[in-house]
């Protein structure tokens, strides 16, 4: 390797661990206020405010699907780095408006915010890629995975540590809560500023004879790919919504944890994280060996999340997540234990792990050459199933919601099967040099 080449590597290992520094700060305020919101706003002490951090959260994910539209066609004009960076100022601006909450900005912001996560991850995976090539994608997206998910440590750690004791949550407590989680997200947003300019390498281009049936079959298989991919991810976004927002509700209303219940909300955020974190490393520790694959992993997230849903079933009042109770009215089958809600807590994250890091990876693989439009349309597919699981959350009760997630993760998981098997045929279609580019990412996401 050149010196040449070596400083445009390094540069390039730069930008990514920046662009994931940036959505550590970013997130760490997004992902607990999305977290804590719903609890905080049924205790806000304002006769005026009728909004729902429910109906919030589908405005967000609601616009956020439609926003990808728009999206594909900015981040190109703006690039990704400027585009990052005025997406940030929108996450800020609707962390600013719990300070001092009125529906209308509550609502307005929603709207806002969700126009900007679209632009945030079309720009996220356009500059992602840009700064990798087949040999380090999965290294590149482990890095970046690693520190996003550090953002579920560090403000849920602050939510137990402001919250423990208390039943309600304060004006006071709600306004020095929101202050510190801005002033992160300011951080984070002013991080896109000292981004560089991707260096581009010298691309390898196969002979002209020899790359067109090559195209052919790999343009045939990326349409394949393609529907089986976002009916994967239609039903994996419905776990998301609930791990990233109703689950933690429903511990803070469950009456059975006493004083501890609004603290808990954070230790389980927390947990969460770290089994994300966990996921992260072991992946990318047990698929060195190449007899794992892709399928191993997300099946293993199938597995993981269908036993958290069977405690959850069991451990949590049904109608927990049910917005107009001030208080679960139900009674669950076992007592509810706070080591059982955070082991479910670390099996969520754990399982969200898998399916998320293979979803990356499988998508950087086929989608190398058209990663804004790639990642767009994936935005699209699990934001508006997100959103629809968020409008829905706060009126079904908990049992049900479990079930949906069953069915649709399973078959989510055959979905991906689909994709797997489809790219092995790909693979040993390819010449040696191109399969082998492929066949290295089916190995997931390395740290």
């Amino acid at each position: 390797m050149t010196a040449s080449t070596q400083e445009m590597a390094d540069m390039r290992t730069y930008n990514v661990v920046i662009l994931g520094i940036g959505f550590l700060f970013i997130f760490t305020a997004f992902t607990t206020c999305g977290n804590i919101e719903q609890t905080v706003v049924k205790s806000l002490d304002n006769a005026t405010f009728t909004g729902s951090g429910y109906h919030s959260l589908g405005i967000i994910y609601g616009v956020f699907s439609l926003a990808n539209l728009l999206a594909l066609t900015v981040v190109p004009v703006l690039g990704p780095r400027f585009t990052m960076f005025f997406s940030g100022i929108l996450y800020s601006g609707y962390i600013a408006v719990f300070i001092t909450p009125s529906t209308w900005s509550f609502y307005f912001t929603s709207v806002l915010i969700g126009i900007g996560a679209a632009l945030l991850w079309t720009a996220q995976g356009y500059f992602l890629l840009e700064n990798s090539d087949v040999t380090t994608i999965n290294r590149n997206t482990g890095i970046f995975w690693a520190l996003l998910q550090c953002s579920m440590l560090f403000g849920n750690l602050y939510v137990y540590l402001g919250w423990k004791g208390k039943t309600e949550i304060s004006d006071q407590d709600r306004k020095v809560m929101f202050i510190a989680l801005l002033v992160t997200s300011v951080l984070g947003t002013l991080s896109f500023l000292i981004l560089r300019k991707s260096p581009l390498l010298e691309e390898e281009v196969l002979p002209e004879e020899e790359g067109r049936p090559l195209l052919s079959v790999h343009l045939i298989y990326k349409q394949r790919a393609t529907s089986a991919i976002m009916e994967a991810k239609k039903d994996f976004s419905l776990e998301l919504s609930f791990c990233s927002g109703v689950y933690g509700t429903c511990i803070g209303a469950t009456t059975h944890f006493g004083d501890e219940a609004k603290a808990l909300i954070g230790i389980s955020g927390i947990v969460v994280g770290f089994g994300e974190i966990v996921g992260g490393g072991l992946f990318g520790l047990v698929l060195k060996n190449s007899r794992f694959r892709r399928t191993s992993v997300v099946f293993l997230g199938m597995v993981v999340h269908f036993v958290a849903f069977y405690l959850i079933f069991l451990s949590i009042p049904d109608d927990a997540p049910v917005v107009f109770h001030t208080s679960p009215l139900h009674t669950p089958y076992m007592s509810p234990s706070v080591f059982i809600a955070m082991l479910c807590s670390f099996l969520l994250g754990l399982g969200d792990s898998c399916f998320n890091t293979q979803l990356y990876s499988i998508l950087g693989c086929i989608y190398m050459d058209q990663s804004a439009p790639a990642f767009a349309i994936f935005k699209f597919v699990q934001s508006i199933f997100a959103a629809m699981a968020f409008f829905y959350s706060g009126y079904v009760l908990l049992s049900w919601q479990l079930l949906v997630m069953v069915v649709l993760g399973f078959t989510g998981t055959l979905c991906f099967f689909v994709v797997e098997k489809a790219q092995n045929t790909l693979a040993e279609s390819h010449s040696e040099h191109y399969s082998g580019s492929c066949a290295q990412s089916q190995r997931g996401v390395g740290l």
